[in-house]
């Protein structure tokens, strides 16, 4: 099931591609094994998968430590203060830097450990109070304060759009953090680089191609339902 649901996903990227005159190589697949046993990990890992997502630290670090070390992790879930220095070491990239004070944490401690670390600022786009993120209105305050950081590098931005019906409904939230990415890079910000976009799920994961993704994660579409 996994292997064929991956093959049904590449193409749907393909496409999406194609569409968008993009190549193909530029975006990264993160498969999302959250609440996913290691075998089905292992059969997404065998088709040649190596990038997974993770919602939860304590899940991440356990499949870290039980899976071929070649896997890419990363964090896409909402990361708590109190959890930082458990994930640090065992993850590529943090997508989910939704607070200052998360951003000061993550920081602190990588420079206890002497260790860089990358991450998204994940933006709340859409404005939906259930959602983690900063919101447009802030960034130009905040950004500047990342200049401060020695040890954790922003790399890009995240959003999570909302759950619609219909994938173009979300359209105009892919084509607002895409327009925010070249406003932010414009400014020359001081340690914020913006290289990835990561956006689009499994219900809109084309449309996300389609205005500029270069990361997106995919679950269900790959894993089966919950």
């Amino acid at each position: 099931m996994v292997k064929e649901n991956l093959e049904n996903v590449e193409n749907n990227i393909k496409l999406a591609c194609e569409k968008s005159g993009r190549d193909m190589k530029d975006v990264t697949l993160i498969a999302v094994s959250k609440t996913k046993p290691n075998e089905l990990v292992m059969e997404a890992y065998e088709t040649g998968i190596r990038d997974f997502g993770e919602n939860k630290v304590q899940e991440l670090v356990r499949k870290c430590e039980e899976l071929p070390k070649d896997i890419r992790w990363h964090m896409i879930g909402h990361l708590q203060t109190n959890k930082v220095k458990q994930l640090l070491g065992n993850t590529v990239l943090i997508h989910s830097i939704d607070s200052i004070r998360l951003a000061d944490t993550i920081d602190t401690e990588a420079r206890k450990k002497n260790i860089h670390v990358d991450g998204l600022l994940e933006i709340n786009v859409a404005k939906e109070a259930s959602k983690y993120g900063f919101v447009e209105e802030e960034l130009e305050e905040v950004l500047p304060l990342f200049g401060r950081y020695k040890n954790l590098h922003i790399k890009g931005l995240m959003t999570i759009a909302p759950n619609v019906d219909d994938a173009e409904d979300n359209r105009k939230i892919f084509k607002k953090l895409k327009k925010l990415s070249v406003d932010i890079s414009e400014k020359n910000y001081d340690n914020i680089e913006v290289k990835f976009l990561s956006m689009g799920m499994t219900g809109d994961y084309m449309v996300a191609l389609e205005e500029g993704a270069n990361f997106v994660r995919v679950g269900t579409g790959i894993f089966g339902k919950r």
